[in-house]
């Protein structure tokens, strides 16, 4: 049983209270937009199609979700090299402050019936603040700095694990609050009041009552630290560039589908109300758990770059089964494949940490998740277009082009695979 000392020093409450949070705001987003998109296409067009909404909806979500990830690059940026001067608290501290005002904004959209494009200035604040790019990144270096190498991996995975755990509960629950309502409260603003409720307690907990913890060193960092494995250097640089590469095609893979599949959720065949909604992020979010106990598992017998590109291939058949569905039980047999598809991003992040020092964490973290953002800027336009495009004759076709990409994905990291074992032979002759 954990003392409230040692509770203050873990950041798992936080990441359990933002991510259920987080949840609720995303089930309402979803369905405020598909609410006020339809409403919008009903007006101008005396014959409204279903086309002309699928199409609004996924414009907005383009302008949101580039604004999302332009804003924010440089704010994380300068977040992340405060952290790296010791500051830990601030790149988890100011993001939770742009997230609850961001939130705060869908409320005012929901009680006041402000335009849904009212949005697009709280997803500006939020990013701001560094944005999910800076909270995600702050919480990994904290990780990485309060595990060894050996360990890491698995720390990262529990971490994942209990925002999965947090996301599955949230959904669940999300579909069915967003239905509440009643004369004097519109539809959606418990759900809504709930997550900017949650955020609250999760900035003043990290602000007053989170206690830094202590850090700890692995041997291999002791020994970079004091110039012993300089000569692994440039070997460490281009597994970083490799390790980079294969990220963010597999990020681009990833945050392609999962954009447009918040938009093909509400068309037919699915065309999902709020509590289906929820039940499906949920079943996203059930890929935590499988994908925790795949590396808990998998670990003790295969390298973490073979774990990777199992979280890979699972990702990519699932995706592909996904470009067929056309009833609500397939969404869910596809969702089954993907069981691994979470482990690649924290195995890769916790190999990037093996190529540095401790003290670089946290920019080498976050210039991760500043490629991705870069890389959406690019795929998210061209993700829309192309669905757009091929609503007529096939709206699965973008999920096809992910599991290409995915597939794309695994020849980089399987080439850190080959160096590393070439290299680990190599220092066993030396040490011999």
């Amino acid at each position: 049983m954990l003392s409230f000392g040692k509770m203050r020093k873990r950041i798992e409450p936080v990441v359990l209270c933002a991510q259920i949070a987080s949840a609720f705001f995303d089930t309402g987003l979803q369905m405020v937009v598909k609410e006020r998109c339809a409403n919008m296409t009903d007006a101008l067009s005396p014959t409204p199609t279903e086309d002309s909404r699928q199409k609004a909806m996924s414009n907005f979500y383009m302008i949101y979700n580039m604004l999302a990830k332009f804003v924010p690059i440089l704010p994380a940026i300068l977040l992340a090299k405060v952290g790296d001067l010791g500051y830990r608290k601030i790149p988890i501290v100011i993001p939770l402050v742009g997230y609850l005002v961001s939130r705060v904004v869908l409320l005012l959209v929901i009680v006041m019936d402000l335009p849904i494009q009212a949005m697009f200035g709280g997803v500006v604040v939020h990013g701001l603040s560094g944005g999910f790019c800076s909270y995600w990144a702050g919480v990994m270096a904290l990780v990485s700095l309060t595990s060894t190498e050996e360990d890491r991996s698995l720390h990262m995975m529990h971490i994942e694990l209990v925002y999965g755990v947090a996301g599955l509960i949230g959904s669940l629950a999300s579909g069915h609050l967003f239905q509440l309502y009643s004369v004097d409260f519109k539809q959606g603003t418990l759900l809504v009041s709930l997550s900017v409720f949650l955020y609250f307690l999760c900035l003043i907990y990290t602000t007053f009552f989170f206690l830094m913890p202590s850090f700890s060193t692995s041997a291999h960092e002791r020994n970079e630290t004091n110039g012993f494995v300089t000569e692994r250097n440039s070997r460490n640089i281009l597994n970083i560039l490799l390790l980079f590469a294969s990220g963010i095609l597999y990020d681009v893979a990833v945050g392609g589908g999962m954009e447009i599949l918040v938009t093909f959720e509400m068309k037919e065949p699915l065309n999902w109300s709020a509590t289906q909604v929820g039940y499906g992020n949920a079943a996203g979010f059930v890929v935590f758990l499988t994908s925790f106990l795949g590396v808990m598992v998998m670990s003790r017998w295969v390298s973490d770059v073979t774990l990777i590109i199992i979280g890979m291939v699972s990702f990519a058949a699932g995706i592909y089964f996904m470009a067929f569905v056309t009833a609500t039980y397939m969404f869910y047999l596809a969702r089954a494949l993907t069981l691994f598809a979470l482990i690649p991003m924290p195995t890769i992040r916790a190999l990037l940490s093996k190529q540095v020092n401790g003290s670089s964490y946290g920019i080498t973290l976050i210039s991760l998740q500043l490629s991705f953002k870069i890389a959406s800027l690019a795929y998210t336009p061209i993700y829309t277009k192309v669905y757009q495009a091929t609503l007529d004759w096939f709206p699965g076709f973008v999920f096809t082009l992910s599991s290409i990409i995915t597939v794309l994905a695994t020849i980089p990291v399987s080439m850190v695979g080959c160096r590393s074992g070439r290299a680990d032979g190599y220092e066993r002759i030396l040490g011999n």
